[in-house]
C-alpha cells in the first residue's frame, strides 16, 4: 500500500480555519506575522519532524502544503528544515478552497495503488513506528478495507505538550478522533481523501477503527494553536516533564528535550 502523509504549513486557505479573517490578504498576514511564522517553526523543527524522520518504515511520501505568497526566506528555512528528509515533498499552491486544494495535492501524489493517508499538523508528533504501525493495522483490517472504498484508523492516547524555554511541558492524554495518529485506508479511484472531513466526525462517514493501547501522539499546544483563537477557551496547566518523562518523549516520539530549550530559548528570529 501507498502511504501519505499530510501537512498544512500555513496555507492561507479558504475556509479551513476557525480564526475567521475580512479576505484572503488578511489570512496572508496573519499566517506569515514574525512571532507566529516563528512559532511555527519552531514547533515543526523539535516536536513534529523528528519523529517522522525517525520512522521505522520510510516507505512514505510527505506532503508539506504552503502557499505561493509565503515569503522566500521562509520558504528556504524550510526547505533546510527537510534537506535530510527524502519523503518530504513541498508543494506551493495559490489560495483556493480548503478542502478541494488538499483533496488536489494528495490525488496528485497518489500511483494508483490502494492508499493509506494520515493527516498531520506542524506542530504536533506521531511515535517513530507510526507507519509501521498503520501497515499493520490496514492489513489486519483487510476484509473491511477491502469492503468499503474508505476505513478510518484512529489511536486516541497519547501526549497533550508544549515545548517551552525550560524543556517540555506535558501531560498523558486520550482523546477519540483529534486528528493526529489519525488516518485512512482509501480504495484506488476514490477521490475523496481524509482531508474533506472534519477530523472529529470521520465516524459519521465511515467505518472507523479505534486503537488505545500504546501512546502514538503528542497534541502540540501553543498560543497560536487554530483552535486556541475562539473566545474563553481555558489555558492548560501542564507540568514540565522530569529526566524520565523526557527520555520517554526522546524514545518514542525522538523529541529532544534539550533541543527543544535550546530552539525556544533563542531570541526570535526575523
Amino acid at each position: 500500500m501507498q502511504v501519505i502523509g499530510f501537512c498544512r504549513f500555513s496555507y492561507p486557505a479558504e475556509g479551513g480555519f476557525q480564526v475567521e479573517h475580512g479576505s484572503v490578504a488578511e489570512r496572508i498576514a496573519y499566517l506569515y506575522a514574525p512571532a507566529r511564522i516563528e512559532e511555527r517553526f519552531r514547533h515543526f523543527e523539535t516536536i513534529c519532524l523528528p519523529g517522522l524522520k525517525a520512522q521505522t518504515d520510510p516507505d512514505f511520501t510527505f506532503l508539506i502544503l504552503v502557499g505561493e505568497a509565503m515569503p522566500r526566506y521562509l520558504r528556504a528555512r524550510l526547505k533546510s528544515l527537510v534537506a535530510d528528509f527524502p519523503q518530504a515533498r513541498i508543494v506551493a499552491r495559490p489560495p483556493g478552497p480548503h478542502r478541494q486544494v488538499c483533496q488536489e495535492v494528495i490525488n496528485d501524489a497518489r500511483d494508483g495503488r490502494p492508499c493509506l493517508m494520515f493527516r498531520h499538523d506542524d506542530d504536533d508528533a506521531v511515535a517513530v513506528t507510526f507507519v509501521e504501525t498503520l501497515r499493520a493495522a490496514a492489513a489486519d483490517c483487510a476484509a473491511l478495507t477491502r469492503a468499503h472504498r474508505m476505513v478510518g484508523f484512529d489511536w486516541n492516547r497519547g501526549w497533550l505538550a508544549r515545548p517551552t524555554a525550560q524543556g517540555v511541558r506535558a501531560e498523558p492524554t486520550v482523546t477519540p478522533y483529534w486528528g493526529v495518529a489519525q488516518a485512512a485506508a482509501v480504495q484506488p479511484g476514490v477521490k475523496l481523501t481524509l482531508m474533506n472531513f472534519a477530523h472529529n466526525r470521520i465516524n459519521q462517514f465511515m467505518p472507523t477503527v479505534t486503537f488505545t493501547h500504546e501512546a502514538m501522539y503528542v497534541r502540540g499546544h501553543n498560543d497560536h494553536n487554530d483552535s486556541r483563537q475562539k473566545k474563553h477557551v481555558k489555558p492548560v496547566d501542564l507540568p514540565l516533564l522530569d529526566a524520565a518523562g523526557e527520555a520517554e518523549l526522546r524514545a518514542r516520539f525522538a523529541i529532544d528535550a534539550d533541543r527543544v530549550r535550546a530552539v525556544f530559548g533563542a531570541s526570535e528570529g526575523p
